[in-house]
């Protein structure tokens, strides 16, 4: 089976694999940001989606485009990212603390290369501006209020979300994500 059969990537997979059937991959083989990276695995067109789970906030926003920019390329019309990040509008002081630009120390934490903490208006314009649709699976919106829209965990299993992170119990939100859906027009 050559890469191109295997048409579903997980990047920034860490040591993690939630989602068999998916290739897992590591910056060091597949950079967002290298798009000869992906020339060398991919055909243009040829993924059904990506799978980026707290990865787009080591990158700044100009980066984040220029990223979303190059998936795009090597989506199939109709395939996704599925983007989860910290959500900048959780009203949580400690969590928000936690997910800061460049962390909150020691430096071998791994919010210490944060660049960004998106919210839902800034992640859906920078997706939005690279070519894709939108949609909005888990958010809290300016007022703190947190929007959940069900999905297919098969379609992309993201582990710290409402459902699935261990920090949610009894109806209580303890730690979320904002995840979204940036999807290839047909």
């Amino acid at each position: 089976m050559t890469l191109d059969d295997r048409l579903k990537v997980v990047v920034g997979a860490g040591e993690y694999n939630n989602n068999p059937g998916w290739l897992q991959t590591q910056e060091e083989e597949l950079n967002l940001l290298n798009r000869a990276d992906w020339e060398k695995k991919f055909a243009e067109n040829a993924l059904e989606a990506i799978l980026a789970e707290h990865v787009w906030e080591h990158l700044t926003y100009e980066e984040g485009m220029a990223a979303a920019k190059i998936g795009y390329e090597f989506l199939r019309p109709g395939g996704y990212i599925r983007c989860a990040v910290p959500d900048g509008f959780f009203p949580d002081d400690e969590y928000q603390q936690m997910v800061q630009v460049g962390g909150p120390g020691p430096r071998d934490h791994p919010a210490v290369s944060h660049k960004i903490v998106h919210n839902y208006q800034t992640l859906s314009r920078m997706f939005e501006d690279a070519g894709f649709t939108v949609t909005l699976l888990e958010y809290c919106d300016e007022n703190g209020n947190f929007h959940y829209q069900e999905w297919d965990e098969k379609q992309g299993f993201i582990y710290r979300s409402r459902r699935f992170d261990h920090r949610n119990r009894n109806g209580e939100l303890g730690f979320v994500s904002l995840i979204v859906d940036a999807i290839k027009p047909l």
